[in-house]
């Protein structure tokens, strides 16, 4: 069965997008990866100054995997052996040395390896961190293949509620006020055994969420990170199934300026963090025609 792949990316800031979705063929059929950098929580950065660490991260792993994508190894035996040699990279230009444990990049990682079946496709699901898989079968439901709660996410926005009610709008001085508790949370994702984060030395396996999933013909997948799903869930403005249709009627793009174009007219009360996040995704569906992509960077 022809399928149809889109991908977009898009930073928050401008040539400082953290994201980075890939959709594209090898052996084992079609991969869709959805990357979100973690916002740094360091004073400056030290690897990259033009793009930034986290930048730097993001695609450096994103190659080195690409490189093994196609060797026909597990999807856990390519991320760790793709993230050697950035590990290796990162200490060359000195960041184990200098780089504070704060400091050290990280990112999720949801990849969603699609075969095809006689009757379908059977989905390999590997995630990190909290991007969002969605299928929507050919009868129009939509279940999320990967239900995961960040409890983090809750404890960052009960403290921006609380510093809103003291009176501090503005997101600048709420970051600088949550930077303690957030350095903290860094270090524990980079040191922690069987991290679920996408970190540079691995403290052990990587602890991610694994599943196989069996996709009927003509079923759909779209993998979004959390910048892309506030639609959904922060924001309120689609159901998942609103989402979905919407990116498979009028494209990725028509989602992505949405958010955007709500992000600018809330900026003054959002209550999160950031009053803007990167923003990237995935669609996957039948089609007449196969359209493999790799994305760049969607604009500010």
């Amino acid at each position: 069965m022809n399928m149809h792949l889109e991908a977009v990316s898009s930073g928050a800031r401008p040539a400082r997008n953290e994201d980075l979705a890939i959709a594209t063929e090898s052996r084992h059929g079609h991969e869709l990866l959805v990357i979100d950098g973690a916002t740094s929580v360091a004073d400056r950065d030290y690897i990259d100054p033009v793009r930034g660490d986290v930048c730097w991260f993001v695609r450096q792993f994103a190659s080195a995997l690409e490189s093994v994508m196609h060797e026909g190894l597990s999807q856990h035996d390519a991320v760790r052996k793709a993230i050697e040699p950035v590990y290796a990279r990162f200490q060359e230009l000195g960041g184990e040395r200098d780089v504070p444990d704060y400091a050290w990049p990280i990112a999720a990682l949801s990849w969603v390896r699609a075969r095809e079946t006689g009757d379908g496709h059977r989905l390999a699901l590997y995630s990190l961190g909290d991007c969002t898989i969605l299928m929507r079968t050919p009868d129009g439901a939509v279940r999320d293949l990967d239900p995961f709660v960040n409890p983090q996410e809750a404890i960052v926005r009960t403290e921006v509620a609380r510093l809103k009610a003291e009176g501090v709008q503005d997101p600048a001085t709420r970051f600088s006020r949550l930077l303690p508790m957030l350095r903290a949370r860094r270090v524990l994702q980079n040191t922690a055994p069987n991290s679920n984060s996408l970190c540079l030395r691995p403290n052990g396996a990587f602890g991610a969420r694994t599943a196989t999933v069996d996709a009927p013909a003509g079923s759909a997948i779209l993998v979004m990170s959390d910048g892309f799903y506030r639609l959904v869930d922060t924001y309120g403005l689609h159901t998942p199934g609103s989402l979905f249709s919407l990116c498979m009627e009028d494209g990725l793009q028509a989602a992505l300026a949405q958010l955007r174009n709500h992000e600018t007219a809330t900026r003054a009360t959002a209550a999160v963090v950031k009053a803007a996040d990167d923003a990237s995704a995935v669609l996957w569906h039948p089609a007449r025609r196969a359209q493999p992509c790799h994305s760049g960077e969607a604009g500010a």
